[in-house]
């Protein structure tokens, strides 16, 4: 199979993403977040209550493993619900294909949140969240819309193209990854909500991308020849235990 072509790079080691500049814009796309006193800021409160009492559980240790979005580790996120081991040694062309609409998804979401600035939970409540070491950079970094969810959908609805038998498993993967940042404290459950929109923007703009498009043809190779070499994920029990555990009242 032909290696993916060479690809420009944010800095050594980080590939940029496909779009560019030509990024959707979520500031045109998405309402302004609640404003406190409001009926949706109190839904945002009450899920925030909830998810805080996931605290200890094993939901909470995948929330805090979902909250690092650095390769090696973030790739293999999708593993158990794509069935096949996501990782550049295995599958070079999908670990790319993450990588670079990890970029695009998540600066998709910047134009809402550098113009209202949301205060995050865990600033708002003077509490921590599940990745202590990231809260420094994130006191400053707007709440809305979610980058993580953002990134997460986008996958999730990449991968279900990819392999549409494993829909109903990506979809529910790439849901949890974005509702375990209530977990960890780090966003209000209507950031993630807006983040599926987001997502969405960005992977309809990635469709009508050259570079996308081929290694998307790629990457759909690479799944099925693992497959029909049994190749098989690993730690699959331990994350489906974990998202057996629900957040109350999320929606």
């Amino acid at each position: 199979m032909p290696a993916p072509a060479p690809v420009p790079e944010l800095r050594p080691g980080i590939p940029a993403g496909y779009l560019g500049r030509a990024l959707p814009d979520s500031l045109a796309l998405l309402p302004a977040p609640p404003a406190k006193g409001s009926a949706a800021f109190a839904n945002d409160q009450a899920v925030h209550r909830a998810a805080q009492q996931l605290r200890g559980t094993p939901r909470y240790a995948l929330a805090t493993t979902d909250s690092d979005l650095h390769f090696p580790q973030v790739a293999n996120t999708f593993s158990c619900a794509l069935g096949v081991p996501i990782s550049q040694q295995t599958s070079p062309a999908l670990y790319l294909l993450l990588q670079r609409t990890l970029v695009d998804a998540g600066l998709a979401t910047y134009a809402a949140k550098d113009h209202y600035k949301r205060t995050r939970p865990f600033v708002f409540y003077k509490e921590g969240t599940c990745a202590p070491a990231d809260e420094a950079s994130l006191r400053n970094d707007g709440s809305y819309p979610s980058g993580h969810t953002a990134i997460s959908w986008s996958w999730a609805l990449l991968l279900t193209e990819l392999s549409p038998d494993r829909a109903d498993a990506l979809l529910a993967r790439g849901r949890a990854f974005g509702e375990n940042r209530l977990i960890c404290n780090a966003h209000w459950q209507s950031d993630v909500l807006e983040g599926r929109a987001v997502a969405a923007g960005a992977v309809a703009a990635l469709h009508a991308n050259a570079d996308f498009n081929r290694d998307m043809t790629l990457a759909r190779a690479e799944i099925q020849s693992l497959r029909s070499n049994s190749v098989q994920p690993s730690n699959c029990e331990a994350e489906k235990t974990a998202l057996a555990i629900p957040i109350p009242g999320v929606l």
